[in-house]
């Protein structure tokens, strides 16, 4: 198959999967074995079409991150008597206590995660459980106590913060695992998924750069246009994607995201341990 139907095919996997809750890694692995396309050239091809999904999102909330950057003394918050306030909107401190718990793991385990768990058997294994998770989730959402990703507190955003460190984990998804955490926490799920897209961006960012700073060598300038084109593709759709997403959650559940991952793990154990 050609490298560049291969870029498109693997720009609308990541595209689609990367913010809905069903895993954009797990599926990557999964596409990528299917397609034949692995390795480390494929690793980094990966990491490059990840940064179009991320620009989309930083467009969709340009005008949060904009006011963010623009505010002054919002580290004062990280005071222990004002990490309960619902007055602050959203603050760099609210970042900053979601991303440190994933951040210093993943750091931490980034070599074992890379080893041992990326692998078709691992990756159905994420989608099961992480289906799981977010069924008990939704089964245990009965009470909102904040509506509005503008209300939430420092400590609503470092425990959902937590949650997200299921997600290094391939098949879990990172959407998933803060979203589902959120709702157990008592964020609506438009809250949820708002803090989850917004929290992703510098999470991916660095995820991204570390990756490509050990692995960029691999690539050579034959697959520039390769590149190019599965990192417009993945801007494209994942702009859809997330416009759509944050629709469908205003008057539905995490519940048909959870079933199509079991659908998804049934067809890759089948196809990559029986057939």
């Amino acid at each position: 198959m050609s490298d560049y139907i291969i870029a498109v095919i693997l720009g609308i996997v990541e595209g689609v999967t990367e913010y809905l809750p069903v895993s954009s890694t797990g599926h990557m692995i999964l596409v990528g074995d299917m397609l034949g396309f692995t390795g480390p050239r494929a690793s980094v091809f990966e990491v490059f079409i990840q940064l179009g999904a991320i620009l989309s999102v930083i467009i969709i909330y340009k005008e949060k991150f904009i006011r963010m950057l623009h505010q002054y003394r919002c580290w004062d918050l990280f005071r222990r008597e004002n990490w309960f306030r619902t007055d602050t909107g959203l603050t760099l401190a609210h970042i900053a206590a979601g991303i440190v718990p994933v951040m210093g793991i993943g750091y931490l385990a980034h070599h074992a995660i890379k080893t041992y768990l990326f692998s078709a058997g691992t990756v159905i294994i994420g989608l099961i459980i992480g289906g799981i998770f977010m069924l008990v989730a939704e089964k245990s959402h009965t009470k909102t106590v904040c509506n509005d990703v503008e209300r939430m507190t420092i400590a609503q955003a470092f425990l959902t913060g937590m949650f997200q460190v299921l997600a290094l984990w391939p098949g879990f998804s990172r959407s998933g695992s803060t979203i589902a955490g959120g709702l157990f926490l008592g964020l609506s799920r438009k809250a949820a998924a708002d803090f989850s897209f917004i929290i992703a961006v510098p999470v991916m960012i660095v995820a991204c750069f570390y990756d490509l700073l050990k692995s960029l060598s691999d690539l050579s300038g034959n697959d520039l246009v390769m590149i190019i084109i599965g990192f417009i593709t993945a801007f494209i759709v994942a702009y859809i994607s997330v416009l759509w997403f944050l629709k469908f959650m205003n008057k539905s559940t995490l519940a048909s995201f959870a079933y199509y991952r079991f659908v998804v793990a049934v067809i890759s154990f089948v196809y990559f341990f029986i057939l």
